[in-house]
């Protein structure tokens, strides 16, 4: 089985850097990772050029025109330009634990997509990650959500389960199968602006008869501080979001299926 490792980019090319360093870290690498660029500009490329250099797999950096927040469609060109079987998502403000793969491999099972979470950071220990090379654990200061960084195989089999809503939803750490996202079209392009694209995403998968896992324990990330986004688009994607429901809808119109015929 084949892994794609999609990590969502936006001009904060120190996150990436050791978001990048993490990944090398692995103990269980990647097949391949694709920047999915919402239109970074120049110091996200020079950063992505060294690290193709450095990363001992391919990295492919999947770049849009900067036309405001469209995670969605940069995350549909990003599944376009991938080969795994199977797809991990992660955001650029995302540290990964060392066992991160390693533990998503262990936990994927047919007919499953991965929910996992995340440990948030503040301000103070963001600046240590980035500027001086810090890694986190459980026992680091400064953490929100600390017992999700216990990583235990053990324990994640014990306290994962089924829970199949859009509840919780961070599509910053997800897993799915690709033919799964092929199925549903991917992240619907009409979402821009922050806000329920992956809810809307999760539930059409659920509405094609895939099951949700809540990864406990397993799929280890900490989640560097930064400002929210504006919520100015949310009035839109929430009635976006409602007509999915509302029609039990399985595709959207407008997915990743427009981008498979840039790749050929």
């Amino acid at each position: 089985m084949k892994i794609s490792l999609v990590i969502t980019t936006y001009n904060w090319a120190e996150a990436l850097a050791v978001v990048l360093d993490s990944v090398i870290n692995q103990t269980v690498l990647p097949d391949e990772v694709i920047i999915a660029d919402d239109g970074s500009a120049e110091p996200t490329w020079k950063l992505i050029k060294e690290y193709k250099k450095k990363l001992p797999i391919p990295l492919i950096h999947s770049w849009q025109e900067d036309k405001g927040f469209r995670a969605a469609m940069s995350r549909n060109r990003a599944f376009a330009k991938s080969s795994g079987d199977y797809i991990i998502m992660i955001d650029g403000d995302m540290v990964l634990d060392k066992k991160f793969v390693q533990s998503y491999k262990d936990a994927i099972l047919p007919g499953f997509f991965i929910q996992g979470g995340r440990v948030i950071t503040n301000k103070k220990i963001t600046k240590r990650i980035i500027e001086g090379g810090y890694k986190p654990s459980f026992f680091s200061p400064g953490l929100r959500n600390r017992k999700n960084a216990i990583n235990s195989n053990f324990l994640s089999k014990l306290f994962s389960y089924e829970r199949n809503n859009d509840k919780a939803t961070r599509s910053c750490n997800m897993g799915v199968w690709r033919k799964d996202i092929v199925e549903v079209n991917g992240f619907n392009n009409e979402f821009v602006g922050w806000g329920r694209e992956d809810s809307d995403f999760v539930v059409r998968l659920l509405n094609a008869g895939k099951r949700r896992l809540y990864f406990k324990f397993g799929g280890i990330a900490y989640h560097l501080y930064h400002k929210e986004n504006v919520r100015n688009s949310l009035p839109e994607n929430d009635a976006l979001l409602k007509l999915t429901i509302k029609n039990k809808l399985i595709r959207c119109v407008d997915g990743v299926g427009r981008f498979f015929n840039d790749n050929k």
